[in-house]
């Protein structure tokens, strides 16, 4: 049995609708809900709020939280986790920058680190939400260890992927 860790920090991916204030945002997780919508057969997933944030409102702290709890979860290759893979819900406006820090901080990762988000929140209708999480899930078996962005049917290691704000997607400067 594959066993995967889901870090939530917030992001778009997981912004509900406030009827009474009339605006989207980061209030609870609903990663258990967009779980269950999924078969995930001989896949364990353990589930960790780490924050529920707007990406733009992350700082360097923020950043140095989210590596650290992904430091814990990955091991050494002398010190082994069951942990097979780590899938990060980011918000996309500044994913990338959190790849990138976790690609300083994180030495040798003995796991595939995967970020994620959407682009429309889950509760949206199109929204991307449930694909990317289901395929940055399935990446945890198929890609080496390292840092990736995984969306939209692509996996790009760092450094270097960017979000690419007019087609909706990331993408990888050849």
């Amino acid at each position: 049995m594959r066993q995967i860790t889901l870090i939530s920090t917030g992001g778009t991916i997981e912004k509900t609708y406030d009827e009474h204030a009339g605006t989207l945002s980061n209030r609870s997780t609903i990663v258990q809900e967009m779980l269950r919508l999924l078969r995930l057969e001989d896949t364990h997933i353990n589930t960790l709020q780490l924050m529920s944030k707007d990406s733009l409102d992350f700082t360097d702290a923020d950043r140095r939280r989210i590596a650290g709890a992904v430091d814990l979860l990955t091991g050494t290759p002398e010190d082994p986790t069951d942990c097979s893979g780590i899938v990060i819900l980011h918000g996309t406006d500044t994913l990338c920058d959190t790849g990138e820090f976790l690609l300083q901080e994180i030495e040798n990762p003995t796991i595939p680190i995967i970020l994620t988000g959407a682009m429309r929140p889950f509760e949206m209708k199109r929204s991307d939400a449930l694909q990317n999480l289901n395929e940055a899930i399935f990446a945890t078996g198929s890609l080496k260890p390292g840092i990736w962005v995984v969306a939209h049917g692509n996996a790009f290691p760092f450094p270097g992927p960017t979000k690419d704000r007019e087609r909706g997607t990331f993408v990888k400067p050849s």
